[in-house]
């Protein structure tokens, strides 16, 4: 086989894995979307496309059933889970970026280690901690769980950030007379903002798709997740449409626009 028909029979392989990738990921996401604004009699008849929407299922766990709320309490805890993640994240990133110590390799091997295990298992001691220390049935409470759950993969991956940036341009603006504050603030840390979004963009999705610690550590303030599981999946299928739509929209809106802003920032740092 000469090497122009193997380009071309490689490039229709590949163009068929896409296809195939976007369909299995599509589909069902269509499906969620058509069922969530149809009427719900429309899910049980037997014409494959609903022909008849509305907003009532929507509406009805949005305002009715406090879905509202539920959403309001996701969005503080991804945020404060983001905030704190890079506030003890960013720091510990570049220290094992651009500097050598004893123990360093340890310590990353150990922070890997802390998702070794199942959420499950802290779940129950996380209950009696929090009844003691008062942070029970507190959105803080689930923003610290999460932080915990996310704080290794904000340091690795900032890790992995902070050492694409060359050490020599730090040095050249040492050279100009640019203290350690001012090297990262103006030379290393604009250089690394799109890796640095795209870990925000991650610790935020854990943070708003996580269930059990959410569920198990509140009652009355339940981030969306925790307040779908219990008390969405406990109604009509069309209400499951509509529930799904409601937590998938947000993330879809939130990689949306970090898409953007990651497509500028690389090519910002480009030119």
């Amino acid at each position: 086989m000469d090497p122009e028909t193997r380009a071309r029979l490689w490039g229709v392989v590949r163009a068929f894995v896409v296809v195939l990738i976007m369909v299995w990921i599509g589909v069902p996401l269509a499906i969620s979307i058509l069922y969530a604004f149809a009427d719900p009699q429309a899910l049980y008849a037997r014409t494959p496309v609903p022909l008849e929407y509305g907003l009532y299922q929507v509406k009805f766990l949005l305002f009715e059933a406090g879905a509202v709320d539920a959403v309001k309490n996701s969005v503080i805890v991804a945020l404060i889970t983001v905030a704190l993640s890079f506030l003890l994240g960013l720091p510990a990133g570049y220290a094992f970026a651009r500097y050598i110590f004893p123990g360093r390799d340890v310590l990353k091997l150990a922070l890997i280690g802390v998702r070794m295990f199942p959420v499950m298992i802290i779940g129950v001691p996380l209950v009696a901690l929090y009844a003691r220390i008062g942070l029970s049935d507190s959105l803080l409470g689930v923003a610290l769980a999460h932080t915990a759950m996310a704080l290794p993969f904000v340091v690795l991956i900032t890790s992995s950030v902070f050492t694409g940036v060359p050490r020599d341009l730090e040095e050249a603006g040492m050279v100009f007379g640019l203290g350690p504050v001012g090297v990262f603030t103006r030379i290393t840390l604009p250089l690394a903002l799109p890796g640095l979004a795209a870990s925000g963009m991650f610790t935020f999705l854990l943070s708003w798709n996580e269930v059990f610690i959410a569920a198990v550590l509140t009652l009355t303030n339940r981030t969306l997740p925790a307040f779908i599981l219990t008390s969405a999946l406990a109604s009509p299928d069309y209400f499951k449409f509509a529930a799904n739509l409601i937590i998938v929209a947000p993330a879809l809106l939130f990689v949306f626009l970090a898409r953007r802003y990651l497509v500028t920032m690389w090519g910002i740092t480009v030119r």
